[in-house]
């Protein structure tokens, strides 16, 4: 009797606090779930509009809009561009993020804190500011040009604005603080007892850093991974001032889209942006999750 009456309170306490639980998440995800589904929904109605000059917006049901995005050259080069340039910028925050982040994570200097706000500070300043300073040393007057004809190493400026190599170099800087940060704070919870084990049996540091650091740091990794290729799909400042008006991106191209008053077209491309966004995040996710987890 005593213990039915004890398992019938620890079911009806889990009940209630399931119930708890749910009385204080669902209100914040009620409002999150309508702010990010409603905009969504109204998106994908205005792609299915039509564009005329003189009457704006035809209201419509057309694939019309999604037709000429892929069937157009022009297009599927700005899209083609657009993912070789996030996964180009990702790849490039990984492979530069992670010895930066394991050096934070593993760091006993009294001077951690000082070291992690340096990787922060970069984030109290804006992408246009940000991009601003890149244009001044990229310019054919900047600090980097100037250098470089000062010491006799080149005749005349190097054109490195207006490039995609500029665009590239824009973007890594913006994102690789989320990369740093998001590693940091995984590798730090991995026990250091792990890799001193791993050595102590005869690993040398590739394999202990390919066989336990990196698969231990998976969730870190996936998780930086895709919020920088978010923001990379995503970049619509940088694009515009480092890589001038003839280099396009899906974001710029979605803003000049609205700017001339083709809603549905500009509303066409967005949802193309973030359909592409969500399911190369998800593929990657779940092909590096399956890779690992043998």
């Amino acid at each position: 009797m005593a213990a039915g009456a004890t398992t019938a309170v620890s079911v009806e306490e889990r009940g209630g606090s399931r119930l708890s639980a749910a009385a204080l998440i669902g209100p914040a995800t009620f409002i999150v779930a309508a702010g990010l589904l409603i905009p969504i929904l109204i998106l994908f109605r205005y792609s299915l509009d039509l564009y005329e000059a003189r009457r704006f917006v035809v209201e419509g049901y057309t694939l019309a809009n999604y037709i000429k995005f892929f069937s157009d050259d022009y297009y599927l080069g700005v899209f083609y561009t657009t993912v070789k340039i996030a996964l180009l910028c990702t790849f490039a925050c990984l492979i530069l993020g992670f010895p930066l982040a394991y050096a934070l994570a593993r760091t006993r200097t009294r001077f951690k804190n000082i070291l992690i706000m340096l990787v922060v500070l970069p984030l109290f300043v804006g992408n246009a500011v940000r991009a601003a300073g890149w244009m001044t040393l990229l310019g054919s007057r900047g600090m980097i040009n100037a250098g470089l004809i000062g010491f006799g190493i080149v005749d005349e400026p190097v054109e490195m604005m207006f490039t995609e190599g500029a665009v590239i170099v824009g973007i890594i800087a913006v994102n690789l603080p989320f990369m740093v940060l998001t590693l940091q704070s995984v590798i730090e919870s991995i026990d250091r007892a792990v890799e001193e084990a791993a050595f102590s049996l005869g690993a040398g540091p590739w394999h202990m850093f390919w066989r336990v650091l990196w698969p231990l740091a998976l969730p870190g990794i996936i998780a930086g991974v895709i919020l920088t290729f978010i923001l990379g799909m995503n970049a619509y400042a940088t694009p515009v001032l480092l890589g001038g008006p003839e280099f396009k991106m899906l974001a710029p191209l979605v803003f000049g889209q609205m700017q001339l008053g083709n809603w549905p077209f500009g509303a066409a491309v967005s949802f193309i942006l973030m359909t592409t966004t969500l399911v190369l995040t998800a593929t990657s996710g779940y092909l590096m999750h399956k890779r690992y987890r043998r």
